[in-house]
């Protein structure tokens, strides 16, 4: 394992990290996909979650180094408290997560990310989820609408993250959004944030213009997710006439791991195997000419294009 400094926060992170989705028979992660109803309420901890399959991954982990582990909706939360119990780590882990119900559009403004007395009630019951005394890393994923609505948001982030330290309910704090750079720049500066988590990749790089080299002045970690784009990396290898799956999958991750400021990436993986893959390019992080080949052959494919216009556009409000 290839272990990372994060940021000036004082530990190091391996440089992939394990995802907490599970997936359906369809490749497509389970919750979302399955029951969006209900996926992201509080108290869903859904049927079948952790199972073998999910000790196996966990157990892959461990035996390569792996120690950050990030989950999302509670059935995850859940499943993995309960794991780690059955298959016990052999060295001190991390664990990103974030409230369940309260970032993204799931709450109009983000208002209960910033009220101090829900957010640590919020905490409390993820941790009893986890079965642990402390989070990790707590995710702040709030829209650049929580900003517009209330001047003073971040004053009262800054406020529940020095609480939640205080009290030794979390260690560190991310920041997260889907609203791109003008919220990431305004997360960035708010001064209290100790990490960014994004989705980034190779034709999801529009952090790269500023958010990265910020984040990097203020001695930020950076999590970088959807190095596969949900699946449609493939789809572009399939316009390309690229058959070797694995091949794509390791050039888009070495080039993930190539960004100076990345300090690691959350893969999600169905199967023992299909980690062991993303972990071999460990043994040699450097894209090859073969790699960089492919990113070039997959450049030229109308996913890859269209998927790059969509995402600039977005990231840099266009859209």
């Amino acid at each position: 394992m290839i272990y990372r400094q994060a940021g000036s926060i004082g530990v190091e992170i391996s440089a992939i990290a394990l995802g907490g989705h599970e997936y359906l028979p369809n490749g497509k992660s389970r919750g979302f996909n399955e029951d969006p109803g209900v996926a992201v309420r509080p108290g869903y901890t859904g049927v079948g979650y952790g199972g073998q399959k999910r000790l196996d991954l966990l157990a892959t982990a461990f035996e390569n180094g792996v120690n950050l582990f990030d989950v999302t909706i509670d059935p995850e939360k859940e499943a993995l408290g309960r794991n780690l119990k059955e298959v016990a780590p052999p060295y001190d882990i991390y664990i990103q997560t974030r409230p369940e119900g309260m970032g993204y559009s799931y709450d109009e403004n983000n208002r209960k990310l910033a009220t101090c007395d829900l957010l640590k009630a919020e905490v409390q019951r993820c941790l009893k989820l986890l079965q642990r005394d402390c989070i990790d890393f707590l995710n702040f994923p709030f829209l650049q609408w929580a900003l517009d609505a209330d001047p003073e948001y971040l004053d009262s982030i800054r406020h529940n993250i020095e609480t939640l330290k205080k009290e030794g309910l979390i260690r560190f704090a991310t920041a997260d959004t889907f609203s791109g750079e003008q919220t990431y720049l305004a997360q960035v500066n708010a001064g209290c944030f100790d990490a960014l988590v994004m989705n980034f990749n190779f034709a999801d790089a529009g952090a790269r213009r500023a958010v990265l080299p910020e984040a990097g002045k203020k001695g930020m970690a950076v999590i970088t997710r959807e190095v596969f784009l949900k699946g449609a990396l493939f789809k572009m290898a399939d316009e390309v006439g690229i058959a070797d799956c694995n091949l794509s999958a390791r050039a888009a991750l070495k080039w993930n791991l190539s960004v100076p400021e990345i300090t690691t990436v959350i893969v999600g993986a169905h199967t023992p195997d299909q980690f062991q893959n993303s972990l071999s390019v460990l043994d040699d992080p450097q894209l090859s000419e073969v790699e960089s080949a492919v990113l070039e052959n997959l450049r030229t494919s109308s996913t890859y294009q269209n998927t790059r216009t969509q995402k600039e556009n977005r990231f840099f409000g266009k859209a």
